[in-house]
């Protein structure tokens, strides 16, 4: 079991690497391509497009619950990690890079939510919520991954995460299989399971958990090293400190205190720091804390994931797991591409300074919905 459960996470990491790669290399391809912040927008919320996109259509065809997970997942990771590559060594322009990186978020779709079903088929009930904070450590530390590059010239980070991904492919390929833990029948083909599955009680209130989480995750991740620079912060490793191994940290902690507390109370724990973090981030800019609030911040905004994968995957109906964590993140990546977007039109009114204020209403909203779950 443990060496699946590292293989699994191990895809994650180097498959994931090609999520944030464009982002890292912002600063250089404004510069290069001529663009805008707001056309520079797009590098990042092209792919969350393309995820949600991939992601509805894995859900209603059930492909997580009806194809080989771990086949499925090594395809994915070829494919974003071959459009990756493409894109770093022929494009010159937003034109071809916005189509590549759409179609990179679709064969992303593929990875992170049928990593999720096959770590949960390695866990179970007991420690499920420490397993998938390991893989949603795992996811933040690929994600991160590129910003250790970022100096680099920007063709040859975008063909390290390539490279990267490849091997995660490959890895998924040779050692990673399904588990025990859920049902190894293949489902029948029911495109109507996600939205029945909103019709019960506590998978809704998961989800609007999840739903308030993600609001703040991709924006605050996304826009991190411009909210740095404006208060002449580094970034690059700083990014990758706060972002990465403080977000690998915070994910370890979370699962941990979810199956010894429970769920409710591990969600609501990491909302209400981020929450807070969103709020008096305009007090800790500029100051000599900034770092070492942003770590703190890297590490609870992310601690909660694995546990709304956890409980999710508890309440589902078995036979469509797969089905519901991709639904459960479709939506939940559609909402970051509205969150990613205002973000910047808000600090072009007040500065980057109050921006993430923006951000406030998700954790609350969030930390209500798991209260609820309790009652």
């Amino acid at each position: 079991m443990v060496i699946q459960r590292a293989a699994i996470a191990a895809v994650q990491v180097l498959g994931l690497a090609v999520w944030f790669s464009m982002s890292a290399v912002v600063p250089s391809l404004r510069t290069e391509w001529g663009i805008s912040a707001g056309a520079a927008v797009w590098l990042t919320a092209s792919v969350q497009l393309g995820f949600v996109t991939g992601a509805v259509g894995a859900t209603v065809l059930n492909l997580a619950d009806r194809v080989r997970p771990h086949l499925l997942l090594a395809a994915s990771a070829a494919t974003g990690a071959t459009l990756t590559l493409i894109l770093g060594l022929t494009v010159d322009g937003l034109a071809a890079a916005i189509p590549l990186r759409f179609l990179t978020g679709v064969a992303l779709a593929g990875v992170y939510p049928v990593g999720m079903k096959l770590m949960a088929s390695w866990s179970e009930s007991r420690n499920r919520g420490r397993a998938l904070g390991v893989l949603i450590g795992a996811l933040t530390l690929g994600s991160a991954l590129p910003h250790v590059f970022g100096q680099l010239p920007w063709r040859e980070v975008l063909v390290a995460a390539a490279a990267i991904a490849f091997l995660g492919a490959a890895t998924a390929l040779a050692f990673v299989r399904p588990g025990p833990f859920l049902t190894a029948t293949t489902a029948q083909l029911n495109p109507r399971y996600a939205l029945q599955m909103f019709r019960e009680r506590k998978p809704r209130l998961v989800n609007l958990g999840y739903f308030g989480h993600m609001w703040e995750l991709y924006a605050l991740w996304t826009w991190l090293p411009t909210f740095l620079i404006s208060a002449n912060e580094p970034t690059g490793l700083t990014v990758f400190l706060t972002m990465g191994v403080a977000g690998f940290v915070g994910c370890l902690i979370g699962g941990w205190v979810a199956d010894k507390y429970g769920r409710a109370p591990a969600a609501v724990g990491a909302l209400t720091v981020s929450g807070l973090c969103c709020l008096l981030s305009p007090l800790a800019w500029g100051t000599p804390l900034l770092i070492a609030f942003c770590v703190v911040w890297g590490a609870s905004v992310i601690a909660d994931s694995g546990v709304f994968s956890a409980s999710l995957s508890e309440v589902a109906d078995p036979r469509y797991v797969g089905t519901a964590l991709t639904a459960l993140t479709a939506i939940g990546f559609g909402l970051t591409v509205v969150s990613i977007q205002l973000v910047p039109l808000l600090a072009e009114l007040v500065t980057w300074r109050y921006a993430f204020l923006l951000l406030v209403p998700g954790p609350v909203i969030g930390a209500l919905a798991m209260l609820r779950t309790r009652s």
